[in-house]
């Protein structure tokens, strides 16, 4: 296994909710895990603009960062591959449904090892990174 994924409802629209995506200051608040902070340095929401930040642990730890924007659809797509270790792919993908918006979240490791290695880090954040995300969109219904 190396994918791993997730969804949740918002109730907002897909636009609301990509907004809390294309805006820095808004997405340094919510991108991942519970406790964590971030420190952009570069961030070009554009295709194949560079993303490079730390995020911090709420012990201060700082974990270096750096992605690329691969596929930018707005209120719709955002694929992101991250280029330093680990390896991965990351689509976000915004769905307008009656109630809202569906977020489909997929994770791509290029290394089955390493997804393995992970797994026990990566499954809990994803979901921490997606109430985040709710909180800062203004919450959301809660379906996994």
């Amino acid at each position: 296994m190396q994918t791993f994924q997730t969804s949740r409802l918002f109730i907002q629209t897909p636009e609301a909710v990509f907004a809390a995506i294309a805006d820095p200051v808004r997405l340094a608040r919510w991108w991942g895990p519970s406790g964590f902070t971030n420190a952009f340095e570069i961030f070009e929401f554009v295709e194949g603009g560079r993303w490079v930040l730390d995020m911090i642990a709420p012990d201060g730890t700082r974990y270096p960062n750096e992605s690329v924007f691969t596929r930018i659809e707005s209120g719709r797509q955002v694929v992101i591959e991250h280029v330093c270790e680990p390896l991965f792919r990351l689509t976000i993908t915004l769905d307008q449904v009656p109630e809202g918006t569906l977020v489909q979240w997929v994770q791509v490791f290029a290394d089955p090892v390493v997804a393995q290695a992970v797994r026990h880090v990566v499954e809990p954040a994803n979901e921490q990174n997606l109430d985040r995300w709710g909180f800062e969109i203004g919450l959301s219904t809660a379906s996994r």
